[in-house]
């Protein structure tokens, strides 16, 4: 009878998930030297390869997939019961508030609270939508536990948790706006346009993260549908996430790709001296689903 350690089967089921050694090594933390040597001895045990592999790709063989079908369904039963299990022991119950800007981060939300709700079925989610200018407010006032906010965070009492979706950048004009009739811009033309500015209560560094080099500062905004009517009214232009293109759809804005504009990042933001185990499982949970590949959609 073969024996298969647990952590050989994570190896190979994020391998097959992932088709690169480098990504898989990086999502489990370990070398890609371990990677290989963990898919060798699975395939001298079975004797038979399961990868295909070059420089250029890798790929699953017949075998690989049936076993990839076969052990993926159990792995995923097996892990939620000793999570469930780990809860209990752990007492993993009361109440935890989780805020979020927007509605793809709601839905978002939504899909990791369903992920949660199965691993700790005693701990109720209580989710909250929040405008941009009163969420860090919320948070630091303890009337939510958990941000999911757009990235990077730099302040001394938040702490932002790991990247869990990245969207392309677009940047949000008026319909009359020149750039309207544009395929793409690039991060230099920003010198030319006014720009939005974030609430008052949203760090400084935003902006400067989003539009480093504006030519002026619009008026400032503080929900998504003020942005979107200043923009409309031709007072600003504005970087957003590609979300906002299944989301908030309106005849006098049209979004623009920025070419060259590194991905927006969102991620869970809570107080440094807030944690809890609560939260800990919920971010758990988060990175669990977007380790498979659901976003902001």
């Amino acid at each position: 009878m073969i024996r298969v350690e647990r952590r050989d089967i994570e190896i190979f089921l994020t391998l097959a998930d992932e088709l690169s050694f480098t990504r898989t090594a990086e999502r489990l933390h370990v070398t890609t030297a371990r990677v290989s040597q963990t898919i060798k001895l699975l395939e001298r045990r079975f004797g038979t390869p399961l990868f295909d592999r070059t420089s250029r790709r890798v790929v699953l063989t017949p075998v690989g997939r049936r076993l990839r079908d076969d052990l993926a369904p159990a792995f995923r039963q097996i892990e939620e019961a000793v999570a469930r299990a780990v809860a209990a022991g752990r007492g993993i119950d009361g109440v935890l508030r989780v805020g979020f800007v927007g509605a793809a981060a709601g839905s978002f939300v939504l899909k990791v609270n369903a992920r949660f709700a199965t691993l700790h079925p005693s701990c109720e989610v209580r989710i909250r939508e929040n405008q941009f200018g009163d969420a860090l407010e919320l948070l630091r006032s303890d009337e939510i536990d958990l941000l999911l906010a757009a990235l990077p965070f730099a302040e001394p009492d938040l702490t932002a948790g790991d990247v869990l979706v990245r969207e392309r950048t677009l940047l949000a004009v008026s319909s009359r706006h020149p750039f309207a009739k544009r395929r793409s811009v690039r991060l230099a033309d920003l010198a030319r346009v006014r720009v939005l500015a974030s609430p008052p209560q949203v760090p400084g560094y935003w902006d400067d993260h989003l539009a480093p080099s504006p030519g002026s500062r619009g008026p400032a905004f503080s929900t998504i549908q003020e942005m979107l009517t200043l923009i409309g009214a031709d007072q600003g232009v504005y970087p957003v996430a590609e979300q906002v293109n299944r989301y908030y759809l309106r005849p006098d804005v049209v979004y623009v790709p920025i070419s060259d504009a590194p991905p927006i990042e969102w991620g869970l933001v809570w107080r440094t001296a807030g944690d809890t185990t609560r939260m800990r499982a919920y971010r758990e949970a988060a990175r669990d689903l977007a380790a498979s590949g659901q976003g902001m959609d």
